[in-house]
């Protein structure tokens, strides 16, 4: 018992220190103090693009009597651009793009369709810049000039800056005559990506967030690196169940979007693409009304990424900055740091990274400890303590001292008992005739004794 009193305390405390450890390694980075819409504007602002679909015109102007228009051509350095501009969102690491079919709509178009698009902004210049009515701008410019070439672009400029060429690889049709879907390609490799949801599964008044460059954010007071910034808009789905007139199904929405957000995911609560804007509703007054936008649901869209052969899957790049954010989040800014740096080194363009590594090196100083990190001194720590447990546990209940006699009192001495005189046995040959010799007359007395013995018994029997 004496050792139970020194080894079960050890024990107990042994056993508090495997479970601390325990514990401390379940702690996990909390982000309950950052709402869910701000963790998607962060999750989706990096596969959020510009998307710029134009096509270049150039023109000749054969009347040298002129000097005024061909002034104003020299201006416009004898070239028209037609088209516009919209976003998109990335969808693989290797830098496939969804979008609107219009966005890109005029690198689909025949060269003549082009020509006179642009034909006709040439001569609207002309008429505003001379004074006089469309109809005669448009017979003087039609009789003496005439286009040289057209050039088709498109251009993806990428939330961190870069500016890449990008190539159709599928596409539908403009709002008015189809799916207004293209699925667009560009150079890279780790790039931040945004996942395919399931339109199917939506329901009227879910929560949704348009993504992208709405023409409305835009402005020459805001600084240049400000338009590589996407803006982000809540609202809820309005509708489910409505279709354009070629019949293909469109969802309604609340959340405000002008020129520019064309294009641009949808996202639901959980991250994911539901849709790509596409129109808004009818002018009222000549007005656009907030509030009643139109998007392509994300499994039409689904249709021209598969014909494109785009995956829709997320890269490294993703996992290790979502990893980051919500360290950075739960204020383990240390574990952040470490993070961040691995998406810079895998992709060193990515718009928000340089942002939160500052912001993490800042605050390092105040940064939790993740226990987590410390698994295996831990799981050494907790071996080393059960195996010390059961050696004491053993020591304790299966080696006991065994039990030893306790020692004799010692007695008083006493004198022993005097021994009994010594008694001839019977039948026993004795000195009878006590000449000091045993003989053959001592032995022929004895034999006269036990017959003198035996006749004396004899007599007594009989009587």
């Amino acid at each position: 018992m004496k050792r139970a009193l020194f080894t079960i305390p050890l024990c107990l405390i042994l056993i508090g220190v495997m479970v601390t450890s325990f514990v401390l390694m379940g702690i996990k980075p909390s982000s309950s103090n950052i709402s869910q819409a701000q963790k998607l504007a962060e999750y989706t602002k990096p596969a959020v693009v510009r998307i710029l679909g134009y096509s270049v015109v150039s023109w000749q102007f054969n009347n040298p009597n002129d000097p005024e228009v061909e002034a104003i051509l020299s201006q416009l350095n004898y070239q028209s651009v037609v088209g516009g501009s919209g976003s998109g969102a990335i969808i693989s690491s290797d830098g496939y793009i969804v979008t609107n079919a219009h966005v890109v709509e005029s690198a689909q178009m025949e060269d003549e369709d082009i020509a006179n698009a642009a034909f006709d902004q040439l001569v609207t210049i002309m008429a505003d810049y001379f004074q006089v009515d469309y109809e005669t701008a448009y017979e003087y410019m039609l009789t003496y000039t005439q286009y040289t070439g057209i050039q088709n672009v498109i251009k993806v400029i990428l939330p961190g800056g870069d500016t890449l060429d990008g190539e159709v690889k599928s596409y539908g049709a403009p709002v008015n005559e189809g799916k207004d879907v293209a699925v667009l390609k560009i150079e890279g490799k780790n790039l931040p990506t945004l996942k395919l949801g399931n339109s199917d599964n939506i329901q009227n008044q879910d929560n949704i967030w348009v993504s992208g460059y709405p023409a409305a954010a835009d402005s020459d007071l805001l600084s240049p690196d400000s338009s590589l910034v996407s803006s982000m808009n809540a609202g809820q789905i309005s509708a489910t169940d409505k279709k354009t007139e070629q019949g293909s199904p469109v969802i309604q929405i609340n959340a405000a979007a002008t020129h520019g957000n064309s294009g641009g995911p949808i996202i639901n609560e959980k991250g994911e693409i539901i849709g790509l804007l596409t129109f808004r509703g009818d002018t009222v007054n000549g007005q656009e009304v907030q509030g009643f936008n139109f998007s392509v649901p994300v499994n039409t869209v689904k249709e021209f990424t598969n014909q494109a052969g785009a995956k829709n899957t997320s890269s490294s790049t993703d996992k290790l900055y979502k990893e980051g954010l919500e360290l950075y989040w739960g204020g383990y800014y240390d574990n952040a740091l470490e993070k961040f740096e691995a998406v810079q080194r895998l992709y060193p363009n990515h718009s928000e990274i340089k942002k939160f590594i500052t912001n993490s090196e800042q605050r390092a100083g105040d940064s939790k400890t993740l226990w987590s990190d410390y698994k295996t001194i831990f799981y050494i720590a907790d071996g080393f303590a059960a195996l010390l447990i059961i050696l004491l546990l053993v020591f304790t209940f299966a080696f006991k001292p065994k039990n030893r006699p306790a020692p004799a009192v010692a007695a008083a001495p006493q004198t022993p008992p005097a021994a009994p005189p010594p008694q001839v046995p019977e039948n026993t040959i004795q000195d009878l005739n006590n000449d000091g010799i045993i003989d053959v007359q001592d032995i022929i007395l004895a034999l006269q004794e036990q017959q003198k013995k035996q006749q004396k018994k004899d007599e007594e029997n009989d009587s």
